[in-house]
């Protein structure tokens, strides 16, 4: 099923209390452009969100535009690609729930210790 069916029973779950929307204080929903679809935008209103919502095609152009222009991932993809590296996350090896957490905070201390550490 594609992730902007779900968006609704996504949305309306949230179980953080979100303060009330005031025309100087909108809530902003960035999603990829897996979400470019009407049904999605005219939520996003209906639930009183200011959508970012990248269209499709639009990194495409960009690309060809602009000669230096890297693609930007957001950080929940790039994370989960870097968390993906550890064979043992990727393929749950792990039967004890306490395991596979051990394993997934030492994958993300690790990760952590790259990025301070690298040359810049």
């Amino acid at each position: 099923m594609n992730d902007f069916k779900l968006l609704r029973a996504t949305l309306e779950n949230i179980v953080v209390e979100r303060p009330d929307v005031t025309p100087d204080s909108l809530h902003g929903l960035c999603l990829d452009k897996g979400y470019d679809y009407p049904e999605v935008y005219e939520l996003l209103d209906e639930l009183h969100f200011t959508g970012h919502i990248r269209s499709r095609g639009e990194e495409k152009q960009q690309l060809a535009r602009e000669p230096g222009f890297r693609a930007r991932r957001w950080v929940v993809e790039r994370t989960h690609s870097w968390l993906n590296r550890f064979r043992g996350l990727l393929i749950r090896w792990s039967k004890k729930p306490e395991n596979h957490r051990a394993l997934l905070q030492l994958a993300c201390g690790l990760i952590g210790w790259r990025l301070a550490t690298a040359e810049p």
